[in-house]
């Protein structure tokens, strides 16, 4: 059984689970340290330094997005670690949900990419406190059927509005990548920025988007098996889809080079206040996540670039062109980066979004 195969066969069994009001228990495994990540993370490729110290992966806990992933911590959800992504760092750390991270105790820290460093109030505060270890970081861009769907017809993101892709068409069931999509239609690279006309523009292009929506997808695991299956034929995803999708021999590929672009955004682990595991454990898994053989799986099987630059260089330059990350300037170059937009703007797009998904 391939890799993709055991991470799908996995996820399904744990399909039901994870419509539990709590996080379910996904790998009840070392109950030492608890990690609470979006389905998938959980493979062992992602840490073999741990299991090889310890005999045994994390227990891992599965949130479905960010927002779900805030709420749950933030009424009384015990982890050690979490997994949240650029645009909602800054959130959880107004919150109070984050201790800073000793980055004496990661190994690799000076590895890090420059150019994610430098983005402003991610990894660091202005006085140099470090709360989040970037590691992965990606797009999210138009994935298709190759057999299905010709690609001069998808020129532009607006071809999800498109009534020829009625019930043909997939997106994230995921605020900011769905406001990312929309942003981008009508023009706006910062969405910090976006006026309220802007914001009633992006939601009405969605509504649009909404005739065509066959399925919102969840994680990695439903929008591959939804254009492998041939269930969709055109899909808003990361670019583990299409990666994923085409090891398993399936037509599916993504195009960067849309009318209007693409969003990108970078990801990683925080420490959260009053974790209950074991310290030790927690830098160890830091550590384990943050070398050579894992940023090649991740740029191999899951189409995702890997924060740690030292680890990067050590691939061969010609396949990082071909994926895109040869070059971290030019990756968020005309494009929308996902970061954090202010409290009350996120508020109206939850809200917004859900009417639009319930069909108002």
């Amino acid at each position: 059984m391939t890799t993709l195969s055991r991470r799908i066969t996995l996820s399904i069994a744990l399909a039901a689970a994870l419509s539990a009001s709590l996080p379910a228990i996904a790998t009840a495994a070392d109950s030492e340290l608890t990690i609470f990540d979006w389905s998938g993370y959980e493979a062992e490729q992602f840490h073999p330094d741990y299991i090889a110290k310890y005999g045994d992966s994390p227990t891992f806990t599965f949130f479905g997005d960010e927002d779900e992933a805030f709420e749950k911590i933030r009424s009384g959800f015990k982890t050690d670690l979490a997994h949240p992504c650029s645009q909602s760092v800054v959130k959880w750390r107004d919150a109070g949900l984050l201790e800073p991270l000793d980055t004496s105790k990661i190994a690799a820290w000076k590895d890090l990419n420059p150019g994610i460093m430098a983005m402003k109030d991610l990894a660091t505060t202005a006085d140099g406190t470090a709360w989040f270890l970037p590691w992965d970081w990606g797009n999210t861009l138009v994935t298709y059927n190759s057999e299905k769907v010709e690609e001069k017809d998808i020129q532009s993101l607006k071809a999800f509005a498109d009534p020829k892709f009625k019930d043909r068409v997939s997106i994230g069931d995921n605020v900011d990548d769905a406001y990312a999509l929309a942003s981008l239609v009508i023009g706006l690279k910062d969405w910090t920025q976006m006026t309220d006309e802007q914001f009633k523009q992006a939601s009405d292009f969605l509504r649009e988007v909404h005739k065509n929506v066959r399925v919102y997808w969840t994680d990695n695991t439903d929008i591959v098996q939804a254009m492998s299956g041939g269930e969709v034929d055109l899909a808003w995803a990361w670019d583990d889809a299409s990666v994923q999708s085409a090891l398993a021999g399936a037509p599916i590929k993504a195009k960067k080079d849309t009318d209007e672009g693409l969003s990108t955004w970078v990801c990683g682990y925080v420490r959260l206040k009053g974790a209950p595991g074991n310290i030790d454990k927690t830098y160890e898994f830091l550590n384990s996540i943050n070398t050579g053989p894992v940023a090649q799986f991740l740029l191999s099987d899951w189409g995702y670039g890997h924060a740690n630059a030292k680890a990067m260089e050590a691939i061969d330059p010609k396949v990082l062109a071909e994926k895109g990350y040869d070059n971290v300037e030019k990756f968020v170059d005309k494009t929308l980066f996902q970061s954090p937009v202010p409290a009350e703007l996120k508020q109206k797009m939850i809200a917004e979004f859900e009417k639009i998904k319930a069909g108002y």
